[in-house]
C-alpha cells in the first residue's frame, strides 16, 4: 500500500502483483483520461467521485464501490474526498470480476476486507495464508453486491456530448434552439444512443447530480434550488422516487455508512 498526494502518479503494472491497493486523502483531483491493464475498484469515506467512460458516465456515493474492467479507458473527478482507496487487480488471475463497469453496494463485511487489501504491502502473497482467505472472502462479496444505477449512457453525438459537464440541463426546447437540431431529431438520437428519452435521461442526470450534491454536503434546499425544482418538497419527492428513499433518509444513511467505515478504517490501521 501507498499514501499518496494529489499530484502523485501510480503505476501498478510496474508492480509484480495480482492485487495492490494504494490510498489518499484528496480535496480536488481529476485524473484525466486514461487506463489500466489491471482491473480498478474505487471506493471512498466521504466526499464524492464521477467516473465518466466513453459511452457512460456515474458517480460513486461515500461508502459504495466501482469496478471499472482492465483497458477501459475513462477520467475519474474527485471533490473533497476523505479516505479515497483505489485496488488494482488482475482480472485474468480473477474471471469472477464484473466484465463491466459496475456500482455496487458495500455490505460492512466487504468494507473492511476492501480496507484489509488497501493497506496491505506491495509484495503480499494473495495465494497462500491469511491473505488468501480474505481475498476469497472479498471475491465472494463482490459476486453477490447489489448493483446501483447510477450509471448513465451518454449520447455519442457531437452535439450532445458536453451536456454531461453542464451544471444545469436545458428542456427539450432549448436544447433544439442551442443545438440547430429538432427536438425530433434530438430525441431520436437519445432513443438510439442511450435507450431513453431526453427526459428520462434529463431526470437520471439530474438524480446523479443531487446525489454528488448531497455527497459534498449541500442542503436538501440547495440542491433543489441548483437543479431548478419548483420546491424542496417536489425535489423531495423526486428523490423519493427515483431512490425509494427522501433525501434526508438517504444522507443519514450515508453518514451510517460513512462513519462504519471509516471507524473499520482506523480499527484495520491500528492492528
Amino acid at each position: 500500500m501507498a499514501w499518496l498526494q494529489a499530484q502523485d502518479s501510480f503505476n501498478p503494472e510496474a508492480l509484480d502483483n495480482s492485487v495492490l491497493g494504494i490510498a489518499a486523502e484528496l480535496a480536488q483531483h481529476d485524473s484525466g483520461l486514461h487506463w489500466h491493464d489491471m482491473g480498478q475498484l474505487l471506493f471512498c469515506q466521504r466526499g464524492s467521485m464521477r467516473i465518466t467512460l466513453n459511452q457512460s458516465i456515474c458517480m460513486l456515493p461515500p461508502a459504495r464501490i466501482a469496478w471499472i474492467p482492465p483497458r477501459v479507458a475513462h477520467r475519474v473527478q474527485v471533490n473533497a474526498v476523505v479516505g479515497y482507496r483505489s485496488l488494482y487487480l488482475d482480472a485474468d488471475r480473477y474471471p469472477c470480476l464484473p466484465e463491466q463497469l459496475a456500482v455496487l453496494t458495500a455490505s460492512p463485511l466487504l468494507r473492511a476486507v476492501l480496507e484489509r487489501i488497501a493497506m496491505a504491502e506491495f509484495d503480499t502473497d494473495w495465494r497462500h495464508g491469511p491473505y488468501a482467505n480474505i481475498l476469497a472472502v472479498f471475491l465472494d462479496e463482490i459476486a453477490t453486491a447489489p448493483r446501483e444505477l447510477t450509471l448513465l449512457p451518454l449520447p455519442s453525438d457531437r452535439r450532445l456530448r458536453h451536456l454531461a459537464e453542464l451544471d444545469m440541463l436545458p428542456t427539450l426546447h432549448q436544447l433544439s434552439r442551442y443545438s440547430g437540431a429538432s427536438e425530433k431529431t434530438i430525441s431520436r438520437i437519445f432513443r438510439r444512443e442511450t435507450g431513453l428519452s431526453y427526459q428520462q435521461w434529463r431526470q437520471q442526470w439530474r438524480l446523479i447530480k443531487a446525489i454528488e450534491m448531497l455527497a459534498e454536503g449541500l442542503s436538501q434546499s440547495e440542491v433543489a434550488c441548483r437543479l431548478a425544482f419548483s420546491s424542496d418538497s417536489a425535489f423531495a419527492t423526486f428523490f423519493k422516487n427515483m431512490v425509494g428513499c427522501p433525501p434526508r433518509a438517504y444522507l443519514e444513511k450515508q453518514r451510517r455508512d460513512a462513519a462504519r467505515a471509516g471507524s473499520g478504517s482506523v480499527a484495520d490501521q491500528s492492528g
